[in-house]
């Protein structure tokens, strides 16, 4: 029953129209994953609407070829710019751009396209061939596996995204503790909201992540004053795209692998798009005798968290469907249009509506492969974009990154919150600190501190710590961490003497940056200590597991480093002399002073002002490219986000003087 349900969903889904939806969700996917800060989910939310109308696959069409597409083209940013498109494509940032930095951005699109779309493809016949066996496993993952499981991406991701363990761990501590700002889960206790509204329903995702990716790789870009390719190649970008075709095929069992990972743990509802890339780059390293090129530009550090993340969207389907347990954002909107369509997620979609239920696995599977053919398609023009100036590039993705921001709540504290960690990334870039733990643990913290607490109550305190599961998922978490320390003390015993041409150094920590960071983690974990006091047990208890090992491993990491180096008034003298630092606070002064700007007049005006200042200061540019570039971005603006996707403006201080001021024949959206 099972294969013929399996065929019936191939045939259902390449009927026309059906099919056409689907390319049309492609084409929307792979826009909205290449402009960081938009992603899967506002165009599902904007599409939504219109399939009140549509038959079921053809709405089921157009939705899922959205939410497949945009884990491919993430790879974009993800390689060029060294910033997550979505949380899923953060592992890929760790080799794909370094490749991009050494001019070989072509061949790690074209081994991330294929292995995209071999992904897609054997998630799908993974998934149809494992259903039958696979519910009862995802049945024995209840709260305390999930915790566990948590816990594993933590470690992994911790003790693999950077050179000291400790520093991982520390920065995933820090992580959590963001989390559980705002409203208990347990009960209505606010923590950690300094008496501002804005913090009451938790830091908002969107601004947070592009503060500690974006922020820091354009200010690194723009202070440096280099194009993305800090090495020209001899080969053309069509023989690498060759190369990373080949890298693939090469490499066929790590991608087969890593694509059976992402399909179960796609499976676990709310852990898998947020883990299931780092879990697939662990397995990779530790499955590899050489881990020491992890990290470099080693191209299997992009087949492996590539391959996972999209044959992870198939296997997120199952718990939707099946429970009625969406495991992310996405799947609860794919939910919301299931019950739209008059489809009960349960036993029903595993029975008698099975063949449908197929065919959104294929419609995810076939989008995937057409983004992938047509990314590769465009990814020679895409990879020219390393090597061109960097002030050309800069501006345009500032806009997107404050839009992006700005999406999240609408409301100013949206750019406070980007600034502020714009800061705190550029000093963990500076200083050799990993922001990828920091980033997964605020995604990973209330699943955690539900799941903790849910598992506290059921079992009355720790009785779950034995469950089978539980003690498996802990062993990989030991040996995890034994594994990276012993690969990281090998690295330093092996530290590159002679490196070879075309690879790039990896720029060494700058010690009052990592000084500076040691201490604000420090500061930060014995403050939060002081409310403790204050409030219930269960409400304490998750911020408690995040304050103790992050004070124990930040104020150890601050520790060695004070008695590295003693010297503070000479390390700050060296600091503030370097010139990049001092070209990045003026960049980051520039964008300060544009959201002052936009208080009073305006966001329009304000960001159109910011992207002209930059050409005409920065990249020393005439009319001629100042003026059509900041036309382009004036109609992004209206054409973009104030008439289609229709964000809330921010209203400025002089609204009525600019009101007064506009002709009667302008519209005011125009301008306001």
């Amino acid at each position: 029953m099972t294969a013929d349900a399996f065929v019936q969903g191939l045939l259902l889904a390449l009927q026309w129209p059906s099919f056409g939806y689907l390319l049309l969700g492609v084409l929307i996917g792979i826009w909205l994953g290449a402009v960081p800060g938009l992603g899967g989910i506002i165009g599902i939310v904007l599409i939504l609407p219109f399939t009140y109308g549509m038959d079921t696959l053809s709405a089921f069409a157009i939705l899922l070829g959205i939410f497949a597409v945009t884990s491919t083209s993430d790879t974009i940013a993800s390689v060029m710019l060294g910033i997550p498109g979505t949380a899923s494509s953060q592992a890929t940032v760790l080799d794909g751009h370094p490749l991009a930095q050494r001019g070989e951005a072509a061949r790690a699109f074209g081994a991330a396209f294929t292995v995209s779309a071999f992904g897609g493809i054997f998630g799908a016949v993974i998934l149809a061939l494992s259903l039958p066996i696979a519910l009862p496993i995802i049945l024995r993952f209840n709260n305390p596996e999930l915790f566990a499981l948590a816990i594993l991406g933590l470690a992994m991701v911790g003790s693999l995204s950077g050179r000291s363990v400790a520093k991982g761990l520390a920065a995933a501590s820090f992580g959590l503790l963001l989390s559980t700002i705002g409203y208990a889960q347990d009960a209505a206790v606010p923590r950690y909201w300094m008496d501002q509204t804005y913090l009451l329903d938790k830091l908002p995702l969107i601004p947070v992540v592009l503060g500690l990716f974006a922020m820091p790789e354009l200010i690194d870009l723009a202070a440096r004053d280099r194009a993305i390719a800090r090495i020209q190649t001899d080969r053309t970008n069509w023989s690498q795209l060759g190369q990373g075709i080949g890298d693939v095929f090469r490499n066929w069992w790590l991608a087969l692998r890593c694509s059976a990972i992402g399909v179960y743990i796609g499976m676990i509802p709310g852990v898998g798009g947020a883990v299931v890339d780092w879990i697939a780059y662990g397995h990779a390293l530790q499955s590899t005798r050489n881990p020491e090129t992890y990290g470099t530009g080693d191209i299997r550090g992009v087949i492996a968290p590539e391959a996972a993340n999209n044959a992870v969207r198939g296997g997120s389907l199952i718990p939707t469907v099946a429970f009625g347990v969406p495991g992310s954002a996405m799947n609860a909107l794919l939910l919301g249009a299931l019950l739209i369509q008059g489809l009960q997620p349960g036993k029903p979609m595993l029975t008698t509506e099975l063949p449908i239920t197929f065919a959104m696995i294929w419609d995810i599977a076939i989008a995937n492969v057409i983004a992938a053919v047509l990314l590769m398609v465009l990814a020679n023009q895409i990879a020219k974009l390393s090597f061109i100036s960097v002030h050309l590039i800069v501006p345009g993705v500032l806009l997107f990154v404050f839009m992006g921001a700005w999406l999240s709540l609408s409301e100013i504290g949206d750019w406070i919150t980007l600034m502020i960690f714009g800061a705190l990334g550029y000093l963990m870039k500076l200083g050799g600190w990993p922001r990828p733990p920091v980033v997964l643990a605020f995604i990973l913290g209330s699943l955690m501190e539900n799941s903790f607490l849910l598992s506290w109550k059921i079992h009355e305190g720790l009785g779950w710590i034995d469950r089978p599961i539980v003690l498996v998922i802990f062993a990989l978490v030991a040996a995890t961490l034994v594994f990276s320390i012993r690969r990281n003390r090998k690295r330093d015993r092996v530290e590159q003497e002679a490196v070879a041409p075309a690879e790039v150094h990896e720029e060494p920590p700058i010690p009052f940056a990592s000084l500076t960071i040691g201490l604000i983690f420090l500061l930060a974990f014995v403050a939060a200590l002081i409310p403790l006091r204050h409030w219930p047990t269960l409400v304490l208890a998750f911020p408690l597991l995040a304050i103790l090992p992050g004070l124990a491993l930040s104020s150890s990491v601050f520790g060695r480093e004070l008695v590295a180096f003693p010297h503070i008034n000479a390390l700050w003298r060296e600091f503030v002399a370097m010139t990049e630092v001092r070209r990045g606070a003026v960049l980051l002064a520039l964008c300060i002073a544009m959201i002052a700007v936009a208080i009073f007049v305006g966001q329009k005006i304000a960001l159109v002002m910011m992207v002209a200042v930059y050409l005409a200061r920065w990249g020393g540019y005439g009319w001629r490219v100042v003026l059509p570039y900041t036309i382009a971005t004036a109609v992004i603006l209206i054409g973009i986000y104030d008439r289609v996707i229709h964000i809330f403006w921010l209203k400025p201080i002089f609204s009525q003087v600019i009101q007064d001021m506009i002709p009667q024949w302008m519209p005011e959206w125009l301008i306001l």
